[in-house]
């Protein structure tokens, strides 16, 4: 099988697109189609969103062909839209590095070099991967003037098994690409007054990274789950379908104060319970009098039996309505899953600023579902300590968004084009 190479050109000369060109974004959960064009920012034409069952696509890898295939193929046979797509990756199998090599000028021999050393700089087989690079230019080092590459390896089998079932849906796959590439061509905004890199979170069915120096990638990966992860996780809580999960996550404001937590101060403003009584000593009057034989006749006379039980035996307060209960928990598993990732963006963020072209950035830009969420940027970016800015793109007809969820378009955006807006 003839694989198409992996997409890399983030800097293409602008307004140069192949026409009717679909980018094609699957997550768990989802599945999104956008046809796009280039103005200044990339805006979205067409889109169709589609949800895929749990476990159709696990972990960014595609763990159920044949699903996968039905929904695609439902997908463009309802919304119309051409079949020529370019497919987004995001998965623990694809491996992005940064080389420096001799400044050759020859298309060939750069191959060649590129090929020698991702022997070294690859963790897995070259026989079982699927390569790409993009030449950065020339740089001046201590060693002299060196030829900077962007390197893009994949599992074949992995892509072999995605385009499998694209195509099993009477697609055509123009191109394979990773996500991250495409989310900076859709997020990407010129800046003359910031120069520094910029973090691109994605927040969706999984969680995707990317660290760019204007439109360059220089470090990417898979950080968590997502909103997939995190309603299955309530799912199971729950007892509940993971389409019941995503409705309950849906619906919490993390803006809002949490239920069950009181404000400060509150606390001191409700009295303390009237103590129970426990001893014979603390008993109350009418109960003293069945202490006395004497009196209790005449005690039996004045009250009827369930009166007395009605003393003995007061029964417990009302529980508490159960929604609240159950709001403490989804806004729980929400604020556990911001927590995992923004440990995980942490360490990235350290990781990348310990690597020898390595550092800080100035902001983070976050796309996908988890916009849907009132306080989630917040939320966010106070765990992470960082400037955390909500972005999505464009629509060409305001009238999409009420057809499609507009903050899953954004990876889908950056695969419909070639190019960055400059």
């Amino acid at each position: 099988m003839r694989l198409p190479s992996l997409n890399m050109n983030l800097n293409a000369p602008l307004g140069r697109r192949s026409p009717a060109l679909i980018g094609l974004d699957i997550q768990p959960g989802f599945v999104a189609a956008v046809e796009a064009r280039v103005n200044g920012t990339i805006v979205a034409e067409r889109a169709a969103v589609l949800p895929l069952a749990a476990d159709t696509v696990r972990d960014g890898e595609v763990a159920d062909d044949g699903a996968l295939t039905e929904v695609l193929r439902r997908l463009f046979a309802e919304s119309g839209l051409p079949k020529r797509v370019r497919v987004g990756v995001a998965n623990q199998r694809t491996v992005l590095r940064t080389l420096e090599l001799p400044p050759l000028t020859d298309r060939k021999e750069l191959a060649a070099a590129v090929a020698f050393q991702a022997q070294d700089q690859v963790p897995m087989p070259l026989s079982n991967a699927v390569l790409d690079f993009h030449p950065l230019g020339v740089i001046d080092t201590p060693s002299g003037p060196r030829q900077r590459v962007v390197l893009v390896a994949a599992q074949r089998d992995m892509v072999e098994r995605l385009l499998g079932a694209v195509r099993g849906a009477g697609l055509t796959a123009e191109g394979v690409d990773l996500s991250a590439f495409a989310l900076i061509r859709s997020l990407y905004r010129p800046d003359p007054d910031s120069s520094g890199r910029v973090l691109y979170l994605n927040v969706d069915g999984l969680t995707n990274l990317a660290i760019a120096e204007g439109t360059v990638c220089r470090f990417t990966r898979v950080v968590g789950s997502g909103l997939e992860g995190m309603a299955g996780e309530l799912a199971v809580r729950r007892g509940i379908a993971v389409d019941e999960a995503h409705a309950l996550l849906a619906a919490v404001d993390l803006s809002a104060p949490a239920p069950g937590r009181a404000e400060v101060g509150v606390a001191e403003l409700v009295p303390e319970p009237e103590a129970q009584p426990k001893y014979p000593e603390q008993l109350p009057p009418v109960l003293d009098q069945l202490q006395d034989d004497s009196a209790h006749e005449e005690s039996e006379r004045a009250m009827s039996y369930e009166e007395l039980a009605a003393v003995e035996y007061a029964p417990p307060a009302p529980p508490a309505p159960p929604t609240t209960p159950v709001d403490a928990e989804v806004r729980n598993v929400l604020e556990n899953g911001i927590r995992d990732i923004s440990g995980e963006v942490r360490n990235s963020l350290d990781f990348h600023r310990s690597q020898e072209m390595g550092g800080d950035v100035s902001h983070v830009v976050l796309s996908g579902a988890a916009q849907d969420i009132p306080g989630f940027a917040a939320t966010l970016e106070l765990a992470l300590g960082v400037d955390v800015r909500s972005q999505g793109v464009e629509l060409a007809d305001e009238r999409l968004a009420g057809t499609v969820s507009t903050h899953r378009l954004a990876v889908a955006a950056g695969l419909a084009v070639t190019e960055a807006p400059q």
